[in-house]
């Protein structure tokens, strides 16, 4: 942090005013003035905004310097922005150095909708800091999270959600992907925070240079609340494939087509997770070499970049869409998970990637009397339909020392019909291998007995 940064944490209330509006003039606000520090009536700073036609505009600001500001402050802002006496157009602003609740948004957001206008400005502390950046005031804040309205493209809709599913089921015999689709859709923004980062360290000795790192390595984290944590491989790269095609988060639009959507927060500040990041370089790149000193002396030494061998030359906050599809088979029901970039997908918990009796994988059949899919351990032929059934639904009975496999009690029955009804040979051919073995003994009996006559 530079040494003339202005620290936010450490500032008062009535500081942080002071802050505001040396930051509001530098903006192009005219006559920014503190309000009377009186009863508290939801104007901390009061100023005008230059307009192309007409008197300038009034602006009545609320500064909240605390970590959340929740739906009441804008409430009682709107309030006073109603009463303030003005004979021109006039609007509010509540701004902070942290961030804004999920309903003081959307109460912000309703109130613009009904008068036409922005009435009640969010001025949140990531837009302080990009706004301090623009006029020249370096202000830095711990309280500041990050915050993105950038995500990768998530499904269309819930007909892209289906077409996954259905090439997820192309690979389970006998199911037929017609059957396949979404009962339920839940979609997660969750967020990413992808880094370009440059490990450059050297480590020297008396006998010079025994080991050195000069790698760029890009890194993507899970950045939510529960701490950050390096991503998969698979889904790292699904990150660094897309990072650079994004698109604006539009929550109503998601909310049309699924189920379910929600959004997770990122949990640290930006200047948190680059110290995170430069902890887990260090960590990811140390190692230990052997080298020989100058007395012929075989020695190991532990090399560890430090935070300063590490430049994190961009930091790039994004949001990648998480899908969970439920549907429902018969008498079973499936979660398919995936994470998304548009078509470009990472699977984390597949619906037909195992069987449903016992967790095996391989070659999977789908049983269509109960809706199972199951490993070839669990799935059988059904005696007079000769399709697929799997053992857990089957109705089961022994014919001739073979278990036959039927879809109901129904089925069974009529086979025991079928079977009473046939000749031996017929019944003999229900267990081949019992028959076999019976005609090679026959055939064995008959041989020895000709032998005795001859």
């Amino acid at each position: 942090m530079d040494a003339d940064a202005t620290v936010l944490d450490d500032l008062s209330g009535f500081e942080f005013e002071d802050v505001m509006v040396e930051v509001f003039r530098k903006m192009g606000y005219r006559n920014v003035r503190q309000a009377e520090r009186i009863a508290d009536k939801g104007r901390d700073i009061l100023m005008e905004e230059p307009r192309e036609n007409g008197p300038p505009s009034a602006v009545v600001v609320e500064c909240k310097h605390t970590a959340t500001v929740g739906r009441p402050v804008v409430q009682k802002l709107h309030s006073a922005v109603q009463t303030y006496d003005h004979p021109g157009p006039k609007r509010g602003m509540v701004a902070t150095t942290g961030r804004f609740t999920r309903p003081a948004e959307e109460y912000a957001a309703r109130v613009g909708r009904e008068s036409g206008a922005a009435e009640i400005e969010l001025f949140d502390g990531q837009r302080l800091r990009e706004v301090g950046d623009e006029i020249g005031m370096d202000l830095y804040s711990g309280r500041i999270e990050i915050v993105c309205e950038e995500t990768l493209a998530p499904p269309r809709d819930r007909e892209s959600v289906a077409s996954q599913l259905r090439a997820a089921a192309s690979s389970v015999e006998n199911l037929d992907p017609e059957l396949v689709a979404p009962s339920k859709i839940t979609l997660t923004l969750l967020p990413i925070v992808y880094a370009d980062t440059h490990v450059n360290a050297v480590f020297e000795t008396s006998v010079g240079v025994i080991h050195r790192v000069d790698e760029r390595d890009p890194i993507s984290i899970l950045a939510d609340r529960d701490g950050p944590r390096p991503l998969a491989g698979d889904v790292s790269r699904l990150v660094a494939r897309n990072v650079d095609r994004t698109e604006p988060i539009a929550l109503d639009r998601y909310r049309e087509q699924f189920d379910a959507v929600d959004t997770e927060r990122f949990g640290r500040t930006e200047a948190e997770y680059r110290d995170w990041i430069a902890e887990l370089q260090c960590d990811r790149f140390e190692t230990t070499v052997r080298y020989t000193g100058d007395n012929n002396v075989t020695y190991t030494r532990t090399c560890r970049p430090t935070e300063s061998d590490v430049s994190i030359r961009s930091l790039h906050p994004v949001y990648v869409p998480a899908v969970d599809a439920r549907l429902e088979l018969g008498e079973y029901a499936y979660q398919h998970s995936y994470l998304t970039a548009d078509r470009d997908t990472v699977v984390m918990d597949g619906a037909f990637g195992h069987c449903v009796h016992c967790g095996g994988d391989g070659l999977l059949t789908y049983c269509e009397n109960c809706g199972s899919v199951n490993c070839d351990d669990h799935i059988e032929t059904e005696r007079l339909d000769g399709a697929p059934v799997c053992t857990g639904c089957a109705v089961t009975e022994s014919f001739l020392f073979k278990t036959k496999y039927f879809y109901d009690r129904e089925n069974l029955e009529r086979f025991r019909a079928e079977y009473d009804a046939m000749p031996f040979y017929r019944k003999a051919m229900e267990n081949p291998l019992l028959a076999g073995a019976a005609a090679i003994i026959v055939g064995l009996l008959l041989f020895g007995l000709l032998g005795l006559v001859i």
